[in-house]
C-alpha cells in the first residue's frame, strides 16, 4: 500500500508525493523537447519491441536446429521463457495496481499517441530488458551485451519520450524484466 501512495495511485484528492512530482516534471520536460525527428525515431524503436522479443528466441532456435546446436536451442527456450514470465507478471501487476497513464492522470502531459491499458509497470520495458538480460546471460560477450541493452534501453526510454509511461513505470519494468531473466537462468545451457 505504501508503494501505491508513493506513486500517487490512491486518489486524486491526496497531495502529490515527491515521486509523482518527479515523474510529472520528467514527463513534461520530455514533452517540451520533442522534435519531429526524435519522435519518428522513438516511435520506430517502440514498435521494435515485439519483433525483438519474438525474433531473438526464434532466431536462436532456428540457428540451433540448422547448426545442430543443442545449447543454442536450449538458450532460445531460456530467452523466450524469461520474456514470457516477465509479460505474465507485468500483466498481473498492471491489473492489481491500475495506475493511469501519464496523460490520463495529468492533463498537462500530451502523449504522441494514446496507449490503452494501465501504466505501471512498463510492459515494453520489462519484456525488452528481460530479453536483453537473458541473451546477455546466455552469451556473455560484449558484442551481444552492448547491442542488446542499447536496444532495450532505447525502447524503454521511448516509452517516456512518447508520453505513455512515467520514469517509475520504466524503472519497475526494468527491475521486473531483469529479475525474470535471472530467475529463469536455470534453463540455459
Amino acid at each position: 500500500m505504501q508503494l501505491l501512495l508513493l506513486l500517487n495511485i490512491a486518489t486524486p484528492a491526496q497531495a502529490q508525493s515527491p515521486i509523482q512530482k518527479f515523474d510529472d516534471r520528467v514527463m513534461i520536460d520530455l514533452m517540451e523537447h520533442r522534435t519531429p525527428e526524435k519522435t519518428g525515431f522513438f516511435r520506430f524503436m517502440t514498435n521494435t519491441c515485439n519483433y525483438g522479443n519474438l525474433g531473438i528466441p526464434a532466431g536462436l532456435f532456428i540457428g540451433g536446429v540448422l547448426g545442430h546446436d543443442q545449447a543454442m536451442r536450449q538458450n532460445s527456450l531460456y530467452v523466450a521463457s524469461s520474456t514470457l514470465i516477465s509479460f505474465g507478471f507485468t500483466t498481473l501487476i498492471k491489473q492489481i495496481v491500475k495506475r493511469p497513464r501519464p496523460f490520463v492522470q495529468n492533463i498537462q502531459i500530451v502523449p504522441v499517441y494514446r496507449a490503452g491499458g494501465y501504466s505501471f509497470p512498463s510492459g515494453h520495458t520489462s519484456s525488452t530488458i528481460s530479453t536483453a538480460t537473458a541473451l546477455s546471460i546466455a552469451y556473455p560477450k560484449w558484442y551481444v551485451i552492448a547491442p542488446s541493452f542499447l536496444w532495450a534501453g532505447t525502447v524503454s526510454y521511448s516509452r517516456m519520450y512518447l508520453g505513455v509511461h512515467y520514469p517509475t513505470d520504466v524503472t519497475a519494468g526494468a527491475v521486473l524484466g531483469a529479475g525474470s531473466a535471472v530467475s529463469m537462468s536455470f534453463l540455459r545451457k
